[in-house]
Parts: C-alpha cells; structure tokens; sequence
C-alpha cells in the first residue's frame, strides 16, 4: 500500500472518529435550566449541604452556592456533564474583579483552575465576592 492512501485512509478514519462524537452529542455543553437545577446536582454530591442563596452566571454554565462560613459550592458544566465542589478563600491562588458584572477566580488546585465568571447583575457578582471573603 503506498504511503499516500494510508495518509488518506488514517486522516479520513480521524475525520469519521471527530464527527460520530459531535454527532452523538460529545461536543455539546450543558446549561443550568435554574436555580433548583443547580441545588438538586450540588445536592447528589453533597447531600448534608443547605445553600442559603444561588448565583448562575450569565451564560448558565456555572453556580455558585452560598453555604455559609465562607464557603461556597460550585456547579460547572464540562462537557455535557457537571462538576461540582466546595471552596473557600485560602483555595483561591488569585481573584478580582474585570468589571462590576465579572469576577475572576484562580484555584490552587490543579484540577481546576477556576475562569472569569460573568454575572447578570453586578449584584450577584459582590454577593459572590462578599460570599468569598474578597470584598
């Protein structure tokens, strides 16, 4: 077989591997529908958990849980799927504030670096900050 099939034939093997998975839904990313989406996943993780109040981000991927004492769960979407965890300031590396609506949050866990959250209200984005222990 000459070297030029096999390329075809590897390249158009990967090509059908990348679409099946977008086809079958590997690509989509899931959103919360509301707030008592975001309690009852937090919950399956963390049933001895009460949060007091929610904050979704603008784009609903992510949700902040107030569970008081400067704790505050989180529900992120990877993937078509939800991770969640419980923080307190001393996990944060690094956070602040792009603008009244965003707050920006770097973790010392390796597993998950946190990202730049972007709120509906600059309301929801101090209570998140206040929740933390940052402001």
């Amino acid at each position: 077989m000459s070297l030029t099939v096999l390329v075809l034939i590897v390249g158009f093997g990967i090509a059908a591997v990348v679409a099946a998975v977008h086809w079958s839904g590997g690509t989509r990313t899931a959103t919360l529908a509301g707030d008592d989406q975001a309690r009852a996943r937090f919950a399956e993780d963390f049933p001895d958990e009460a949060p007091s109040r929610i904050w979704l981000t603008e784009n609903r991927e992510t949700a902040f849980l107030d569970l008081g004492g400067g704790r505050v769960g989180i529900v992120q979407s990877f993937g078509d799927r939800f991770l969640t965890r419980i923080a307190r300031r001393e996990d944060l590396a690094a956070a602040g504030r792009d603008d009244p609506v965003t707050v920006k949050l770097a973790f010392r866990d390796f597993t998950w670096r946190g990202g730049r959250f972007r709120f509906a209200s600059a309301d929801d984005a101090a209570a998140l900050s206040s929740a933390l222990g940052l402001e």
